[in-house]
This record gives C-alpha cells, structure tokens and sequence, in this order.
C-alpha cells in the first residue's frame, strides 16, 4: 500500500513547487469521509484513492489532479456534497471530481465493437477537463488489478468494458504502458483458458529468451562503445495480449512468432539516435518495409522513435526502437508527459509550442497561453467530427460537427422534426441554425400544424434530416404535380371538345396510366406535371382515332422552343420527354452525366459530378447516356494560363481553329508576374475533341496550364 508522504515525495521530485498542502489536505479529507468503507478485499476503501494518486504522479501530473485522485469517489460513494467539495476545494476540483463522477455513472450496456468507439468519444466529449480522463484511467487501472475480489459475472463485464473502452481510451491518449497493463489483465479475465496457455508457453521458454536477450545488449553495447555512443539499452518480451492479437490477425499457432522479443535504445540526441541505426543495420540484415521513421514524421501524439526489425542472431527477427530520453518521456507519459502548469496556471512558450500538436496543421503557429484552452482544444481535435449532446431525459446522441437542433429534432422523431419551429440548448432559446456544441442539453420546440421548409436542407448535417424533410416535400410537391399535370392534360383535351372528368369516369384515364406504365391515375398525372410523360403522349392513349384525326386536321400549336427534343442523349425508362443541358456545368458528350426531372420542364442533363445534382432529390434522378450516332454541338468553355507576350492570343485562337472548332467568344486578361489568363468559349462534339483542342494549346511556347472551366 502505497503512503500519502510517498506520493508527495515523488511530486516534490518532478515538481519542487507544487502544492503539496493542497494534496495533503484532500488525504485528510478523503480519509475522514471513507472512514469505516470496505473494499471487497477487506481492505480500507482508502487504499483505492491513495493509489489511483500514485499511479497519477506516475504520469508526473500537477497537485490538482493528484488531489483530484484522492477525491474522486467522495461524490459517488460518501455523503460529500458538491457544495463541501466547492468550500474546501474551489472550483477546479469540484468539476474534475464531478467529471470522474458522471464518467462513472455511465452505463456501456451491450459491448458491441460499433459502439465501443461512441462510448470512447463520449467520454472524451464529456470531460471538460483532459485530467479527468486521466484520472479515470488510474481508477480503472487499479480497479483491474484488483478484479479478482470481484464475481465471475463482475469480472467478465469490467474486463470487456475495460478490453473495449478504457484500453483503447490509454493508447489513443499516448499512454502505452497503462495501455498495454489493462489489456493484458482485461484478457486474463475475458479469455483467461487462452491467457494462461500463452503464458505457460512463454514461461517454458523464459530461461532461453533472457539469454537472448543478454546476448543482443551485449553485441549492441560492444558496436556503441567502438563509436563512442552512450545510451542505454533494454530488451524485453512483447506482452501476452499482442502476442495473441498477432496469432489471431495472422491465422497463426505461437510457435510461429518469431518477433516475442523487442529492445529499446535510449540516447541523447537524435543525431545519435540515426547514427545507432546505422549501425544495428551494420551488424544485422534489415527486414525490408520494416523501418519506420517517426522522428522525422512523428505520430498525432508527438510519438517519436526510430523503428527497425532485423534478422539477428540465429536467424530470429528483432524488433529494435531507437530514442531520445525526451522522447521515451513522451512514449510513456503521452499526452500527461506535456502537462506542465506553473502555480499560476499558465504554461510556458515552450510548452506551449508543443502543445500545437493538438491544433493540427490550422493552429501550428499559435501559442498556448491558457490551460483551458488546451483542454479544449485536445476534445475537440481528438475527434474533430463528432459532437455530443444530451436528450431532455439525459440520453446521449451522437452527432456530425456542425448539427443543428433540426438534426436533434429528426433523430428524436420525425413528426417533432416535422413540427419544429425552435429549440433550447441548456435553457436557453436557440436558432434552427445553432451548431451544437459537446454536453449542450437541446430540448425542442414544437407547434402543431407548422411544416419543415424547404432552406432548412441548407443547414442540416445528418441524411436522416435531409432525408425526412426531403420526404416531406416530395409529397407536397407530389401534390402540386398532380395538380400542374391535371391542368395540362386538360388543356390538351380541350381542344378535342373532351371532358378529363367523364373519360376518368369512363375508365379511359386508368387506362391510359396502365398503358404508359403507370400504377394509377395520380401518378400518371404526377408524371405529366414533372415532365417525365408529355400531356399530348397521354392524350394519344385517351382519344378515339376520329378524334385524333380532327385534331391532326386543326392547326398545329407552337411549343416553346425550350422544350425541344434533344437526340444527343437516351433516357432509360422515361421515354420522349423534353431535354435541356445544364448551365452549371456545361457537359458535353463523353462526361460522365446524370438526369434530373424538372417539373413541368422534362429533364435537365448535368454532370455526373455536379455539385447542384448531387444536393438534389435522388428519386428525381434519372440514368441517361450519350447517343451512340452524331450529337449536338455543344459549348464548353476552357481557362489558359500564359505568358503574358505580343501574339501568344492569336496562336491560342489558330490553334483551335485548327481543329476545326469555332470559337463563340474570347475574354483574356493580364494578370501580376508578367502573366495573362485568358477563357475561351468553343463549340464541341464531345470530350474527344475538346481534349484535342487542349492537347494542341499546351503545345505552344508561353502557356502554362489549360483546363476545362466548368463554371
């Protein structure tokens, strides 16, 4: 059992300012309110808290957390308040012990691996604070050391929580040793038939290995010492959970591992540390792809190590990892080993610096200047993506950055998104466009008879929202189809003297909607308002033939001229409806395109990768291709960047000409650096010969770049 003066000991030896009347005031406190508490053991429950502190000044963190550690079970286990906590301790404390509290109290229910990583991130978005995360993962390290107190039901469900949330919670904060204990005993519980036959068959070759090992430092020690290199170096067996990950991952039985063995050097520069790379290659073959660089390219956690397998002694493969000190501190400690707060809160420039990690490539030049700011920034940047928000009843929902209350809403239920017409976030009334932030408690508003709007597809970030409110007025512009397709085919019957009400009577519109495959009559009417069937096709299916033939006989009526046939493309499954091409982005035979129906328009060809299409109703889009024979000339308008010099333009202009291409219009312009961009705007067959023209324009001298310019 480790003593309170021994944990003070030690902070005193990393940090000689710290605040240690402050930790031994929460022991004090800590051992007055556990008082007569029991573990299962039949130990003090004091131990507990004395050693997730020690395990904390292990991680070499600050006097808050330490004390943090000694009370983080007061609130749930004693009848300690968060008003005592708040007198005696301020703020600080109280929200750490609070945070491990809420932490605590959450229930993982079914272990799932889909849900493992939610649980994982709704931990780190619930903390505040980074420190209380880390001091969750000492509470939960010795709680697995201690496990064995616990029932067989117990124990399977803390060694799966912990093998599936806490473990992987350790490695992604760059805490491997925590990491690797928790997983090592979590498997001992879950699969213990499998934990302990690993372990005999480790142990039967112990004895064989330690030698090994020997042999290895001594031969390396021996090559350091000819260069004048000091540094020190260790060997060790891998832990027996990697062991079985590498036997499961790679199909194979434990006497096919080879690599049970891994060796550490650790120096003083990185100058040195290249240097004792050279020369562990210069007494053993290198395993090809086996080498990685971590120094120069250092992981998300400013891990930093040189690592290399070689074929050693024996022919056995060896797994050698080559550091500095400073950077073994950091593969140990992860993100506790850049924790360095003054007295004052404030951290130092150079910390600071280091910190930038945290901020990723936007922020790297920024200092750090407020220990707040960190902790919020390592929430957000861990998981940049995601954000989490409570439920009126304080459920957890998961969200895409950026969502809105309307995302809540339609995650909820689909009639309360339906009905939505404001929302409260902590209490507090908030517009639909509000971008919710981690731990907001978003209650909705609602009003009967009030329907989604069609700009709210503007702002959401969940398909489940875009999708409902894209349901909803699909069925009100379903309606309205119906009624422009109703007005247009009798328009159409008019003028054969027809009546639409008597030949549906009739049964004739029925008919009419079979024949041009149809499930009923609305559709058929839908299908005439969106375009996908013209009023005249569904009149040639109503219309007696004498009719017919006095309609034939009456004078043609113009149609707008938008409205023409194209036969550059085929629709599948339309049949003849009216085509224009997109202005947006100007295809041309030979792209890639899609069809979207216009109602009342027919359909409008676009781009396969078009931004306006792709954010449109998928039901209204349609498959179409390019016609096998001779399209049409289309327009197309491509950008040339030149050398701004006399004569460049005219060449440009015989240089499409030569291709037998007209150009429709011209626009050029200089720009700084003695340079000119100029657009051209040309009539095309296809993407055939507008390659062409641009293959013939690069040609020529003083042109930088040419590009098809779809805007």
């Amino acid at each position: 059992m480790i003593r309170i003066h021994e944990i003070t000991d030690q902070v005193l030896h990393y940090n000689p300012q710290a605040d240690v009347d402050l930790i031994r005031k929460a022991y004090v406190f800590s051992a007055k309110v556990h008082r007569g508490q029991t573990r299962l053991s039949g130990e003090p429950y004091l131990i507990h808290p004395l050693e997730v502190a020690g395990l904390l000044t292990q991680l070499r963190m600050d006097a808050t957390t330490i004390a943090c550690g000694l009370l983080h079970d007061t609130l749930e286990d004693t009848l300690t308040t968060r008003e005592e906590l708040l007198e005696l301790f301020g703020k600080d404390i109280t929200e750490m012990v609070d945070g491990v509290t809420k932490i605590s109290k959450v229930s993982f229910g079914s272990k799932k691996s889909s849900q493992a990583e939610t649980f994982r991130k709704m931990i780190l978005a619930m903390a505040k604070d980074l420190r209380v995360i880390l001091v969750k993962l000492a509470d939960r390290v010795h709680n697995i050391r201690t496990l064995e107190f616990l029932s067989n039901l117990k124990q399977n469900e803390m060694a799966q929580e912990t093998m599936d949330v806490y473990a992987p919670l350790a490695g992604r904060l760059g805490i491997y040793w925590m990491k690797t204990e928790l997983e090592d005993l979590s498997f001992k519980y879950s699969r213990p038939n499998i934990y302990y036959r690993i372990s005999e068959q480790l142990a039967q070759g112990r004895k064989e290995r330690e030698r090994y090992i020997e042999e290895v430092i001594r031969v390396v020690n021996r090559r350091l010492a000819e260069n004048r290199i000091t540094a020190q170096v260790n060997g060790r067996m891998k832990n027996i959970y990697s062991i079985y990950r590498k036997m499961e991952t790679q199909g194979i039985e434990f006497e096919q591992v080879h690599d049970l063995i891994a060796f550490r050097i650790i120096t003083s520069t990185i100058k040195e540390c290249y240097e004792i790379l050279g020369l562990i290659h210069s007494l053993w073959k290198p395993v090809p792809g086996k080498i990685k660089d971590y120094i120069a390219m250092p992981k998300a956690i400013l891990y930093q190590s040189l690592h290399t397998t070689v074929i050693g002694p024996y022919g056995e493969r060896v797994e050698i990892q080559i550091r500095t000190e400073e950077m073994h501190r950091v593969a140990e400690e992860g993100v506790a080993a850049h924790w360095r707060y003054k007295e004052t809160g404030e951290i130092t420039e150079k910390d600071g610096q280091k910190f930038a990690w945290l901020r990723q490539l936007l922020e790297w030049q920024k200092e750090l200047v407020d220990p707040s700011e960190f902790m919020e920034s390592v929430r957000v940047d861990l998981f940049p993506d995601e954000v989490y928000v409570f439920t009126p009843k304080g459920d957890v929902r998961e969200f895409p950055r950026g969502a809105t209350p309307v995302d809540f809403a339609y995650s909820i239920h689909t009639e309360l998104g339906n009905t939505c017409v404001g929302a409260k976030a902590n209490g507090r009334i908030v517009p639909l466009t509000y971008k919710m932030q981690n731990g907001d408690r978003v209650e909705i508003l609602t009003q009967s008879g009030h329907r989604p709007s069609k700009d709210w597809l503007k702002f959401v970030r969940t398909s489940q929202a875009r999708n409902k409110i894209r349901q909803f007025i699909r069925r009100v512009e379903m309606t309205e189809s119906q009624l422009l397709g109703q007005k247009l085919l009798e328009r159409e019957i008019s003028h054969l003297g027809q009546n639409l009400g008597r030949l549906e009577k009739q049964g004739k519109l029925e008919a009419a909607a079979k024949a041009l495959n149809y499930k009923d009559v609305p559709s058929l009417l839908a299908g005439i308002g969106y375009g996908k069937t013209s009023a005249l096709k569904a009149v040639g299916h109503l219309i007696p033939e004498d009719k017919k033939a006095e309609e034939t006989a009456a004078p043609a009526r113009p149609r707008p001229e938008s409205q023409a046939v194209s036969s550059a493309v085929s629709l599948k499954g339309v049949g003849n409806v009216f085509v224009r091409f997109a202005k947006c982005c100007h295809p041309i035979p030979g792209d890639p395109i899609l069809g979207f129906i216009t109602r009342g328009r027919g359909v409008t060809i676009h781009s396969h990768d078009c931004p306006r299409v792709l954010d449109s109703d998928p039901e209204r889009r349609v498959e179409v291709n390019w016609d096998a024979g001779p399209g049409e000339i289309l327009t197309v308008r491509i950008r040339v960047l030149c050398v701004d010099e006399p004569g460049l333009l005219a060449a440009i202009s015989r240089s499409i000409s030569a291709e037998k291409v007209n150009i429709q219009k011209a626009t050029i312009r200089s720009i700084p650096d003695r340079k000119a961009s100029g657009t051209f705007e040309i009539q095309v067959e296809g993407t055939a010969q507008l390659n062409a023209v641009i293959k013939s324009i690069e040609k020529l001298e003083g042109v930088i770049s040419v590009g098809r310019d779809r805007r």
